[in-house]
């Protein structure tokens, strides 16, 4: 049995970073940890990694022959991962035995909440490999500063908890940056709890561009509250 995380979450949002961040403190603490890039555009690892997807395909290979943009490409290379799993499988077996695992994942948000590909691709290791996975679900925390950004980063994390099945934590991430954007209309534990996001609509109010949205936006907030799944703990990996 082994224990690791899988962290997701849209482009920019600290994934890459906060994999290495985790990987030096584990490192710290005495544990053996590796990790695996599993983002075929990811070409500029701050890491060592053990696994790196792009030994099995590369993007850019993928939207040169294929004549795909990135999202495409990246759907592609995740259905390619998925039927080639033994090949990440064997990679990992001699890894398993002693090692923290941490999987960094592309960006592309669709991947976890629309597509099966990476679902599968996980839930195959967890079988095959007998692991025990968390997903590390991380957004920026400057979405905290725009109402409707909040709702829909809400949503996403909403989405993709219920379409993975795991363990999961949501990481307002870059929370040492999110002053930049100025004064938030609520105190920081507001964003974090997720409780009465009827509060929210006064902030929407003032945006003519969500008015014709207000119902839209009450409706979305009234199922994440419903759920009563989402929260988030924040996160400044420079501070780790």
């Amino acid at each position: 049995m082994a224990f690791g995380q899988v962290v997701i979450g849209p482009p920019g949002s600290g994934k890459t970073t906060y994999c290495n961040g985790m990987s030096q403190f584990l490192q710290l603490l005495g544990r053996k940890v590796v990790v695996i890039n599993l983002d075929p555009a990811n070409d500029a690892l701050p890491y060592d990694c053990a696994v790196n997807i792009e030994d099995l395909i590369k993007l850019s290979d993928v939207m040169n022959e294929h004549s795909l943009g990135p999202n495409g490409g990246l759907v592609y290379c995740m259905d390619y991962l998925e039927k080639n799993i033994d090949w990440l499988q064997s990679k990992l077996e001699p890894l398993v035995r002693d090692h923290y695992l941490l999987f960094d994942f592309p960006g592309q948000v669709e991947l976890f909440f629309l597509h099966e590909n990476a679902k599968r691709v996980i839930l195959r290791l967890i079988k095959k490999l007998d692991l025990r996975l968390t997903a590390v679900h991380l957004v920026d925390a400057h979405l905290c500063s725009d109402a409707g950004k909040y709702v829909s980063a809400l949503l996403l994390s909403l989405s993709t908890m219920l379409h993975l099945e795991l363990p999961h934590v949501n990481v307002l991430s870059k929370i040492d940056l999110i002053e930049n954007y100025g004064k938030l209309d609520f105190n920081l534990d507001f964003y974090t709890d997720v409780q009465d996001l009827s509060y929210l609509q006064y902030s929407l109010d003032r945006d003519p561009r969500a008015a014709k949205y207000r119902k839209l936006t009450k409706e979305l907030c009234e199922v994440i509250e419903n759920f009563g799944l989402v929260d988030f703990t924040t996160l400044d990996i420079q501070a780790c």
